[in-house]
């Protein structure tokens, strides 16, 4: 068997969950059969079972000064090469509204069925018209043609998979619930310091991992700094900003506290691992997140978790065993439970280890791999056994 994916986001271009996703699972289904990548970029890469071929936007994408619209087309004209290249795959498996329109489009030419896994939905990101203009219209209409016509959907959480049935009218029996993963050997604790002195870590600390984007919460974490133990800082790790106004707003608000250590900036994975291993707490103030992959992340490195109490998060963290969950939007909520674990030592040791305990027994990539394997065998014997004419395409 061999599949295609296509995704934005591959090594090295990597700037959130999705990306991370894709990254571990290709590399652990490569394994045991063909896997194909392709992605945004430049990438080139040829290893065993894993080949990966980037595809770049077309020049022309980028003239005039229309950038917000530019954007999306830009996304379009990648998408359009990606299928102009042959796919000999048996089925092709799409991540995220940049991967849509291809992968509708490489189902449709050359006849094989499309699996899309939803990262997150366009429709519950509406301050993404503030990045994409009215090009935000065409990337919620590319998301809704891929999941409508689409021979399964994967979910990454059973929140996710209720937000595709009620938003995006998929019948319940073509959306699969296949969690993210955790690369149990690349994130557990380390006691090294040389990032945190590359940046001037020199205390106590909590930690933030996230886009620079208002689904990440950062600013409710940021206002409830004032009330989070004096003597500990906050280090936040940002990366990929939806506009540059969301990221001026937050350079305004790190100004005014003293506290915040902002690493605006991509790092290798070690220097996650170690700053995830060192904090004192890991906080993820989300508004919105279908799973939150970086709770993973901390938890296998035995740190306890005060998150938002939203979406995906809630099959993750377990309140009370492995973090605190809180109100979401709410910075006094936030300081209130971080400062619980701070003065609370036991507490928080207790709620590492559980993290580390949980992601080992239900997250490891090799489980979620299998799942997915047994997903392509299920939907390729089905569309052999399809009638020939099918169904017309739902737009």
């Amino acid at each position: 068997m061999k599949v295609t994916f296509i995704s934005k986001e591959y090594p090295p271009n990597i700037y959130g969950g999705a990306g991370v996703h894709v990254k571990f699972l290709t590399q652990e289904l490569a394994k045991s059969m063909q896997v194909e990548v392709r992605c945004f970029g430049e990438q080139r890469q040829q290893k065993g079972n894993l080949t990966v071929r980037g595809y770049r936007t077309w020049e022309r994408m980028w003239e005039g000064n229309e950038a917000k619209f530019n954007s999306t087309l830009g996304t379009f004209s990648v998408d359009l090469s990606i299928v102009r290249d042959k796919v000999d795959s048996d089925l092709v498996h799409t991540h995220t509204w940049y991967a849509a329109f291809a992968g509708y489009m490489a189902k449709v030419l050359y006849d094989i069925p499309l699996i899309c896994t939803v990262h997150s939905l366009e429709p519950r990101r509406p301050w993404k018209e503030e990045q994409l203009g009215r090009s935000y219209r065409l990337s919620m209409w590319a998301e809704r043609l891929a999941l409508r016509n689409a021979d399964r959907v994967i979910a990454v959480s059973n929140h996710a998979r209720e937000d595709i049935l009620r938003l995006m009218d998929v019948s319940p029996e073509r959306v699969e619930v296949i969690h993210n993963g955790i690369d149990l050997e690349l994130y557990r604790p380390t006691r090294t310091d040389e990032t945190r002195k590359a940046f001037g870590i020199n205390s106590d600390y909590i930690l933030f991992v996230g886009r620079t984007s208002r689904q990440k919460g950062m600013v409710h974490l940021i206002d409830a700094v004032k009330w989070v133990d004096e003597r500990v800082m906050c280090v936040c790790c940002t990366s990929a900003p939806d506009t540059k106004e969301v990221e001026e707003e937050i350079a305004a608000k790190v100004k005014k506290q003293p506290r915040v250590v902002w690493i605006n900036s991509l790092l290798r994975e070690e220097q996650y691992v170690e700053l995830y291993s060192n904090a004192r707490v890991f906080v993820c103030p989300s508004v919105y997140e279908p799973f939150g992959i970086i709770n993973l992340e901390s938890m296998a490195c035995e740190t306890p978790v005060v998150a938002s109490s939203v979406g995906g998060i809630l099959e993750t963290v377990v309140d009370g065993e492995t973090g605190i969950l809180v109100e979401p939007a709410n910075p006094r909520a936030l300081a209130e439970a971080v400062n619980r674990l701070l003065s609370d030592t036991a507490l928080a040791r207790r709620f590492g280890e559980n993290g580390r305990k949980r992601v080992e027994r239900d997250f490891s990539w090799a489980s979620i791999a299998e799942k997915t394997r047994a997903l392509y065998r299920t939907v390729c014997a089905e569309w052999k056994r399809r009638p020939q004419d099918g169904p017309p395409a739902r737009g």
